[in-house]
């Protein structure tokens, strides 16, 4: 195989947008598929992008014999159902962060990925953003210990509405979607398992039906810490920052970006091929499909953060 072909199932929206985007800039990959809720979508997305097949059904886009591999930046809650497809289609896959809601379905992804010997990811951007593998880097070369991480996660969604500011047909999540994210990257730095998890959330909302604000402590086995506060109520700068609090100091990584415990910014630009996380996830993807080995992020190294995060809802869930 000389390169992946690929269909992206939720082109329209936010995510999708920003890996069609990505996907424009690697090579050995032809884009060869778009799916959305309606046609109109779809076709609006491939003419964008010149994609030659248009689909509003996923199930008709599985299909497709010119399809290796899918890429899912749909609703969280169709995740696992949609990944299971594509999987027993014969068709790689990557899944937009969660790679699903519940443990019990995030295990079957993986006890899938085993039967199949196909590429599945989820997609722990994290692990990609220069700032991040700049960290990672000095960790692997003896450079840095982690003592704790300090992770704040905030944004203002009181109504149902996406990074586009267009309303979404699904809800977004402070547990199972936000702190997925820092979950797996804390294990992913310190090279260890969480032993020890304490978690409380606030009110839930009336109309969404979720908490809006949630504090969890973690601790490895080793006695490293984090402390992560997640908000959908701040009024202020949205998003993720990362404070990594090391031996031989401390470090803020605010996705692409990264500074010293003095705001003195790090240049990362030499990390990787590019400072986009979602073009350098993508480019795991492909490289993984094309060499026919186990990608960074990986659903089975992914695992672990699905089974803390149960773990997380057992506590909270009165």
């Amino acid at each position: 195989m000389n390169s992946a072909r690929i269909g992206v199932a939720g082109a329209n929206g936010a995510f999708g947008s920003k890996h069609l985007d990505a996907l424009s800039q690697i090579e050995n990959v032809q884009v060869v598929a778009a799916m959305a809720t309606t046609l109109e979508k779809a076709n609006a997305v491939a003419d964008k992008y010149s994609i030659p097949y248009r689909f509003d059904s996923y199930d008709e886009m599985l299909e497709l014999a010119e399809l290796d591999a899918v890429i899912l930046a749909t609703p969280t809650q169709i995740h696992a159902e949609q990944g299971l497809k594509a999987m027993t289609a014969g068709k790689h896959v990557l899944i937009e962060i969660p790679m699903a809601d519940t443990l019990a379905d995030s295990e079957a992804l993986v006890e899938k990925q085993k039967q199949t010997g196909l590429v599945a990811m989820a997609g722990h951007v994290r692990r990609f953003n220069p700032s991040h593998q700049w960290i990672h880097n000095q960790i692997l070369a003896g450079e840095l210990s982690i003592q704790q991480m300090d992770i704040q996660t905030y944004f203002f969604r009181r109504t149902n509405m996406n990074a586009k500011g267009e309303p979404r047909s699904w809800t977004d999540h402070l547990l199972w979607h936000h702190a997925c994210h820092s979950i797996d990257l804390f294990r992913y730095q310190t090279g260890e398992d969480v032993t020890e998890v304490h978690a409380i959330q606030g009110p839930v909302h009336p109309d969404l039906g979720i908490a809006m604000d949630m504090a969890i402590l973690m601790k490895t086995g080793s006695g490293k810490l984090c402390t992560l506060s997640l908000s959908f109520n701040n009024h202020g700068p949205l998003g993720s920052y990362f404070r990594y609090i090391c031996d031989k100091g401390t470090y803020i990584a605010s996705y692409d970006d990264l500074f010293d415990g003095h705001n003195n910014q790090i240049d990362v630009s030499g990390v990787d091929v590019s400072l986009n996380g979602i073009e350098l996830i993508n480019r795991e993807f492909v490289s993984a499909i094309l060499e026919d080995r186990e990608p960074n992020s990986s659903l089975q190294q992914c695992l672990p953060a699905m089974k803390v995060m149960h773990e997380i809802e057992r506590k909270m869930t009165p």
